[in-house]
């Protein structure tokens, strides 16, 4: 299944690193900051002992399942080296430059694997479950926090937003509007809901569920490896 262009990606993202972080509260109105805490209560729940947070970027999500998990180690990779720069300064405690698709890590490395946001950025997105998948040790789990798309009457006004407010909002944040009209376009684009459990389970993956956040503006995914 296809992606995205990860020439444009990487740019993309390095040209809004700086403001990254701040742009994506206000454009969520906060809403992403507490989809990555029920994240982090979820994986608190696993007790994991070591763990990759996968596109980590600023290492938002790296750095609540730190909060949530002081005795786990988490490392965040990331294929942009200028968003890394900001997740060491956040307080991540270890991170790699590392591209998703080609992972620089042993089989069975990890009894977590986590991505928020990232996976939709990826060139091939059942590839790179496939490779996350491969990193996992057997009795692991993988987790992906990303968009989706609402059904029912958040669809419509949902789809305004992302499509013509949201750019707007973000090029004058940013000054890179062309990233964010991106962003619109790929989730759009990317599988969600049974489709996406369905790449799960040709990743090797079992017991795949998937949990609707806000109206199903976002959804957990998570897989066992077994």
């Amino acid at each position: 299944m296809s992606g995205q262009d990860p020439k444009f990606v990487k740019g993309a993202f390095a040209k809004i690193a700086d403001r990254y972080v701040m742009t994506n509260h206000v454009l969520s109105m906060g809403t992403d900051i507490l989809w990555r805490k029920k994240v982090g209560r979820i994986v608190q729940a696993w007790n994991p002992e070591r763990v990759l947070d996968v596109a980590t970027g600023t290492g938002d999500l790296a750095l609540e399942i730190q909060r949530k998990c002081p005795d786990a180690k988490v490392l965040g990779s990331d294929f942009c080296p200028e968003m890394l720069a900001h997740a060491e300064e956040s307080g991540v405690q270890e991170t790699q430059v590392a591209d998703a698709m080609n992972l620089p890590f042993d089989d069975e490395s990890f009894d977590l694997v986590t991505v928020a946001f990232g996976l939709r950025n990826m060139e091939n997105w059942e590839g790179a479950l496939r490779e996350m998948s491969r990193v996992i040790q057997v009795g692991g789990r993988l987790l992906v926090l990303d968009f989706s798309q609402p059904r029912g009457i958040l669809k419509k006004p949902y789809g305004f937003y992302l499509n013509r407010v949201l750019p707007k909002i973000a090029g004058l944040m940013t000054g890179e509007g062309e990233a964010y009209q991106y962003l619109a376009g790929s989730i759009g684009e990317f599988p969600f809901g049974k489709e996406m459990l369905r790449l799960f389970e040709k990743a090797g993956l079992s017991e795949c569920e998937c949990e609707l956040l806000s109206g199903g503006i976002a959804s957990i995914y998570t897989g066992l490896k077994s």
